[in-house]
This record gives structure tokens, C-alpha cells and sequence, in this order.
């Protein structure tokens, strides 16, 4: 009798095991179906099911980044997104990299209604970007603007004379790799560097031109590199309205026809710019090794931008930083 009841006693204990153990394997597998459709919506910036309007938010700064462009290409071949709403807060880039991303909000553009709405800045870069809406729509103290492009590098001529070293350099012809940073900018190379400058600055001021619809002397007006006020771009041609979220969803109805009470969903883009790349984790050490540990934690900053992040930016920027902030 005794023995019936020990195997029976064993059996309930089994079957308690075995109940726990289905328990835990059916919860990882919930987990894993969670984990993995949370990944997918990361990667692909799914929003949901269903008719939606679709909140893309471009912050910080600008550069080449072809994953964002499939994702805004995945988006302008969505049947579910009626329209988007792209807020920028961006004080630029590199040139290149804000010229990839108003070629990924043109084509969303010819698919979608597509208006943007600038939170704090939208300058430069950003502007170039915003410029890929159809409707833009600012706050009253919001900066846009800055149209123009920067080269800059350091010269460490006088530094390097000072602690007596010397660079000594073999090249092909005197504008190759030139400037150098090494030895005084020759008078060749500063012109060589100036055409660059002033071709991309006229693509920028055409883009202006043919996007904002204006005349030679409306351009004149905002092209010599300074920022403006929402409030003072609208005169200026920059900024089709003033106001929010509300605002550009109020557009979008009467100017689209796209019904207004749809829901608002985040369409998340991964930007691959905020990864510590290898490069970027030893400019941080080397900076720290010579000493100039306030530089490598980006403490002399270009208007808020870490000096590790500036050292990231290649080419030509498209950027505003003004001197002096900290």
C-alpha cells in the first residue's frame, strides 16, 4: 500500500516538473516571437496595422548612412502609411550625406504627401533635408537656414617649428593631398579647395532656388550662410507655416486629403552614425594619450558636437556650428 502511494507521489512530482518545464519552454518562445518582432519593427521601422500617418524623426548630425535610406525607400513602398511627417532637429552634416538623404525624401515624397515639421533646427544639412518635403512647417523661434558649405582643417605649421619636427612629405604633384595641415596652405592649393566650395555652395543655392521658388534677389536674401527664425523665414520663403504636429497633420487634410483622424505612428529609422566605430574609439585613446583628454571627451565642442564625432565627418560639411558655444 505504502509503495502505491510513493509511485503516486512520484507521479504528481513528474507531472509537476513537467508542467513547469512546457510552462518555461512555451514562455521562451513568447519571449523569442516578442524579441524577434521587435527587432523586425527596429529594422524595418514597422509601425503597425492598419492606415496610419507615419512620424519619422531625423535628429543630430547628417552623414551617408544607406540604411536609413532603405528604411524611408521600405516606407515610400508601404501601403499602410497614408502620409509622413518627418521632424527634423539637425544642425547639418556632410555634404554628401544630406544630399543622400533629400534623394531618400524625394522619392518618399512621390509616393506620400510628405510635409516636415522643424523642432529646433534645421540648418545646413537639415535644411538641405527639409527641402525634400512638401510643406514645411516651423515653430515661431525654431533656426533654419544656413545655406552654405564649410572646409575646415587644422594647421599645425607653427606648433610643429616650435617643438622642431618636421613632416616631410613625397607626393606626385603639389596639389596632392594638399592642404596637409603639415605647412602653410599654398596659395594653389587654397583655390584648388575654394572651387570646391563654391561648386557645392551653388548646388545648395539652386536646390534653395528651384525648391523654395525663388528669384535672384529672394536668394540673395538667405544665402550668405545665416540662420533665420521660423518667424522670419516665412517672409523669407524658407518656412511655409508656423506651428506643430497639429499643423502638419491640418495641411495634410486640406491640402492631400488625408483623413486626419488616422493615427500617428513612430516609423523608426536605425542610424548607424551614433556606433562607436573602430576609428572613431581611437581617436578618443589617441587624443587622451597626448593629453588632450578635454578634447577627446568633447568638451571644446562646434556648437555642442563632440570633437570625436567631428573627426568622423569626411568631406565637405554642410553644417552650422557657430564659434564660441559651449
Amino acid at each position: 500500500m505504502s509503495l502505491d502511494a510513493d509511485a503516486l507521489v512520484d507521479r504528481r512530482r513528474m507531472r509537476r516538473k513537467l508542467t513547469f518545464w512546457r510552462a518555461l519552454a512555451v514562455a521562451v518562445i513568447v519571449l523569442a516571437i516578442a524579441g524577434g518582432a521587435a527587432l523586425v519593427s527596429r529594422r524595418t521601422g514597422f509601425a503597425g496595422v492598419g492606415a496610419y500617418i507615419a512620424r519619422v524623426t531625423i535628429s543630430g548630425l547628417i552623414r551617408d548612412d544607406e540604411e536609413r535610406v532603405q528604411q524611408l525607400d521600405r516606407l515610400a513602398r508601404s501601403s499602410a502609411a497614408r502620409a509622413v511627417i518627418v521632424h527634423i532637429d539637425s544642425p547639418g552634416g556632410t555634404t554628401a550625406g544630406s544630399e543622400q538623404l533629400y534623394d531618400a525624401m524625394t522619392r518618399l515624397r512621390k509616393k506620400k504627401p510628405l510635409v516636415v515639421v522643424v523642432e529646433g533646427l534645421a540648418a545646413s544639412g537639415g535644411y538641405i533635408a527639409a527641402l525634400g518635403g512638401d510643406h514645411i512647417v516651423a515653430k515661431q523661434t525654431s533656426l533654419v537656414g544656413s545655406i552654405g558649405v564649410l572646409f575646415q582643417y587644422p594647421n599645425v605649421a607653427d606648433l610643429l617649428n616650435k617643438i622642431g619636427v618636421k613632416v616631410e612629405t613625397i607626393k606626385s604633384s603639389p596639389l596632392k593631398a594638399a592642404p596637409d595641415g603639415f605647412e602653410p596652405t599654398s596659395p594653389q592649393a587654397r583655390a584648388a579647395i575654394q572651387a570646391i566650395i563654391m561648386d557645392s555652395y551653388a548646388w545648395f543655392k539652386g536646390l534653395v532656388q528651384r525648391r523654395r521658388h525663388l528669384d535672384a534677389a529672394a536668394l540673395a536674401r538667405v544665402d550668405d550662410g545665416r540662420v533665420f527664425t521660423g518667424h522670419q523665414g516665412i517672409d523669407l520663403k524658407l518656412v511655409d507655416e508656423i506651428g506643430d504636429e497639429r499643423t502638419a497633420i491640418a495641411w495634410l487634410a486640406r491640402a492631400k486629403h488625408v483623413n486626419a483622424k488616422l493615427p500617428v505612428r513612430d516609423y523608426a529609422l536605425h542610424s548607424t552614425f551614433a556606433d562607436l566605430t573602430f576609428l572613431h574609439a581611437a581617436a578618443v585613446v589617441m587624443l587622451d594619450a597626448v593629453g588632450l583628454d578635454r578634447l577627446a571627451r568633447g568638451l571644446d565642442e562646434w556648437g555642442g558636437m563632440p570633437a570625436a564625432e567631428r573627426l568622423n565627418l569626411d568631406g565637405l560639411l554642410a553644417l552650422w556650428h557657430p564659434a564660441g558655444v559651449n
